[in-house]
């Protein structure tokens, strides 16, 4: 096959197994939030906000990378669930704080054996999940430069 023919062989990509593995580790995500009601996307937002709470709708979208529109969507859903409260900053009521409920406090505890169970399940030393985060940490780094 000829050099610019093989460029475009879906197995030399580096996008094919890097959207394949997304969907396999999404998926196994799924599996291990579903007992307690959670979707990935929704374990993400709820990550960062136990990470650092309140948060701004702007901030938070910014530190997963979603638009508003996408966003929005997720925090009314956390909201009925009653695991997140939105409310207007009062110091400018153009911004929107969020943060966790109570019940969203807790579930932290219910979800605390997902990271160590996606990790089991990858079948990675601690070495190679390490050095994996890292690459992939530098990708986005890099991607997120230009």
């Amino acid at each position: 096959m000829p050099r610019s023919r093989r460029a475009l062989d879906l197995d030399v990509q580096l996008c094919f197994p890097l959207y394949a593995t997304t969907r396999a580790v999404t998926k196994r995500y799924g599996e291990l939030l579903a007992d307690v009601g959670l979707t990935y996307p929704q374990y993400l937002v709820m990550l960062a906000l136990w990470g650092d709470s309140p948060q701004t709708v702007g901030a938070l979208g910014d530190r997963l990378r979603l638009d508003s529109g996408t966003l929005t969507p997720l925090l009314k859903r956390l909201e009925a669930a009653g695991h997140v409260t939105r409310r207007r900053d009062t110091q400018d009521e153009r911004r929107v704080l969020v943060e966790p409920t109570d019940a969203g406090w807790e579930l932290r505890d219910r979800v605390a054996h997902v990271p160590d169970a996606l990790a089991r399940s990858m079948k990675l030393t601690r070495q190679e999940y390490e050095q994996l985060q890292q690459l992939l940490a530098a990708l986005l780094d890099h991607l997120d430069a230009e």
